[in-house]
């Protein structure tokens, strides 16, 4: 069974207890952590709030199982070596709590054969890192960007194997222009966590959609939901709540209440 999850981007004036509260609110599987009281530098957070990995770990016991992904702002396409540095802050705290994957974007405005080299080349770095050290945990990639069609992940995926990928399934849709029924089959074996969000088509401030409460738009829930569960997907299907860069969005918990409400997931 997959595992219904959200990214905290969408409760950004939430610490990590309240986090997790809303978590367990809602009776779901967990949170991926890309926000928590107002800041996305979650490792200077960690560090000022709990002093090191080893206490934040005690601090939540069992509770760490909520987390299911750190995410990360590092770009695999045009990055530099103070961006790595900055992703490498996030390991101690992954390690410490269990936390199995680091989100990293793509990146890029499209995939060229140098941006497609300069992508292969981060994960390959990466991939030499974490088996030097011994790492438990390992990156995905989310198709953000340069990756919004199968076409592009199936390319990437030549140039760089053994990355997994966070499908962002709206941005395929919206962005890449592709029916999720279409892009699903040609990805799935390389995908391991799903961002699912709905919307209408309306401009807003920032996009030429508008994001709405889960069920109130024309993402087609429904029908990428019946083909996850016939291929038996088990891993996380997160709501993408962007209320850190789209203040006009309600409070995600009124979201999530109409996610249930609306039967949408």
């Amino acid at each position: 069974m997959l595992r219904r999850t959200f990214s905290s981007l969408g409760c950004p004036e939430l610490d990590l207890d309240q986090t997790l509260a809303l978590v367990v609110k809602h009776g779901l599987a967990g949170t991926e952590l890309r926000c928590l009281a107002g800041t996305v530098e979650l490792a200077d957070y960690f560090k000022t709030q709990f002093g090191t990995p080893a206490a934040l770990a005690a601090r939540l016991g069992n509770d760490a199982r909520l987390i299911v992904a750190l995410d990360t702002s590092l770009k695999l396409i045009g990055n530099t070596a103070a961006d790595r540095e900055k992703f490498l802050e996030f390991i101690p705290w992954a390690e410490a709590l269990g936390v199995p994957r680091l989100r990293v974007f793509d990146g890029g405005t499209g995939l060229t054969d140098e941006a497609l080299a300069q992508a292969a080349d981060t994960v390959r770095w990466w991939q030499a890192l974490r088996r030097e050290r011994g790492w438990r945990a390992d990156l995905m990639v989310e198709t953000h960007d340069s990756l919004a069609t199968a076409a592009a992940i199936r390319r990437f995926a030549v140039a760089a194997p053994g990355c997994e990928v966070l499908w962002d399934s709206q941005h395929t849709w919206l962005k890449g222009g592709e029916d999720p029924l279409v892009t699903w089959p040609a990805i799935r074996d390389l995908v391991v966590h799903i961002h699912v969000k709905d919307s209408i088509n309306v401009p807003s401030a920032k996009h030429p959609w508008t994001y709405v409460r889960p069920g109130e738009g024309r993402f087609p829930m429904a029908t990428l939901l019946a083909a996850l569960h016939a291929d038996n997907f088990a891993g996380p299907v997160s709501l993408e709540w962007e209320r850190m860069w789209h203040p006009y969005l309600q409070p995600l918990d009124v979201a999530l209440t109409a996610a249930t409400r609306n039967n949408w997931w």
